[in-house]
């Protein structure tokens, strides 16, 4: 599959539009037409994250399936977890098209899509349609763009999917929605997680059950706003941070839509994402959970997320590019990397360059 991919599929999809090409493959995965065998099971990729027990660290980041339509066929093909979303409270088109890029010769996409998805009655009618499967489901809630109070679109996200989702993303980093990264200000984002804290735990007592909510962050934030996050983090009792969303950085691009406006993911995004993320883990410590998200595209790009702090890893363009058995052949490599190297658990390898990737600088 994987050598087909390459030769017949990838060039057919490539010749469509970026976003017409991802509707092609979520029809594909709905529909059951992507036969890629599950990874042979191995319970020495298994992790304990934020009271979550996940079959493997590897997971699908939100934007992939923006409407909770394939979190199960994802997870079929070997993803540990699947994030869905990002939802807002109501229905939005998001930008004007075309808002999605590929830079083949960078191995990366620019979007500037803008939250585009069907609204809370959406997702939650097809969230709801999953209940009681196995699988974990995050839900990656934002805001509308038109909102008069954006931290209650929050808010109202942990009440409509509380008993639906395994954990939460608040998602104030993309840089598709204008005014939504002030959020990351240390005063807005001490009132929002105060907000949206309150709420789960008003939520806790209803239903007897706790769901973790992670923050999603940019990679564009320097040292002075990583003190500012981590500090409201802690203060707040969140289980755990994502790191990180598309940067607003150009640096060293040579493809053709270099210069289109939107969020930078894939390949040229992997060395800063690592060093925010090492830089997060000295700083909140070994117990919150750390999600490292950025030009993951590899068991050897995984590998060093998790090296450098993170207990969990997720990836989208990689698998644009590199096609529907990335997942697999990623879960084969883990397991081969403990093989070889005699380790009998990969969790073993968290923190081992933290200081190492924490000590880089951020330009």
């Amino acid at each position: 599959m994987s050598g087909l991919f390459s030769a017949l599929l990838r060039p057919a999809l490539f010749c469509l539009d970026a976003e017409t090409a991802h509707g092609v493959a979520l029809k594909a995965l709905k529909c059951g037409l992507v036969p890629v065998p599950m990874p042979k099971p191995d319970h020495r990729l298994a992790v304990h994250v934020a009271g979550i027990a996940f079959p493997n660290p590897l997971g699908v980041a939100a934007g992939f399936d923006k409407n909770a339509e394939v979190a199960d066929a994802l997870m079929s093909i070997g993803f540990g977890f699947s994030e869905v979303g990002t939802l807002t409270p109501k229905p939005q088109q998001g930008n004007p098209r075309p808002r999605v890029f590929r830079l083949v010769d960078d191995r990366a996409i620019i979007n500037r899509l803008g939250f585009n998805n069907e609204g809370h009655d959406g997702a939650f009618k097809h969230l709801s349609a999953r209940r009681g499967r196995a699988g974990i489901v995050g839900i990656n809630i934002g805001a509308n763009k038109d909102s008069a109070d954006r931290a209650q679109d929050y808010v109202s996200g942990i009440a409509r999917f509380y008993d639906l989702a395994n954990y939460f993303t608040v998602n104030i980093s993309s840089p598709n929605t204008p005014g939504l990264r002030d959020l990351q200000g240390r005063a807005n984002l001490a009132e929002l997680l105060r907000r949206v804290m309150n709420e789960r735990n008003q939520q806790t007592d209803r239903s007897g059950k706790t769901i973790p909510v992670f923050l999603k962050i940019a990679p564009d934030l320097v040292e002075s706003d990583l003190d500012d996050v981590s500090a409201e983090v802690l203060a707040n009792s969140v289980e755990g941070v994502i790191v990180s969303n598309t940067t607003l950085g150009r640096r060293g691009l040579k493809s053709q839509n270099a210069s289109e406006s939107g969020g930078l993911s894939g390949a040229p995004l992997f060395e800063r994402s690592t060093v925010v993320l090492a830089k997060m883990r000295q700083r909140l410590g070994k117990h919150i959970a750390l999600i490292g998200v950025g030009g993951v595209n590899s068991a050897a790009t995984m590998i060093t997320k998790i090296e450098a702090g993170a207990d969990l890893v997720q990836l989208y363009t990689g698998f644009v590019f590199e096609g529907p058995t990335l997942p697999s052949k990623i879960i084969g490599g883990l397991s081969n990397h403990l093989d070889k190297n005699n380790i009998s658990k990969l969790s073993d390898l968290r923190d081992t360059t933290v200081a190492t990737w924490a000590s880089k600088m951020l330009v």
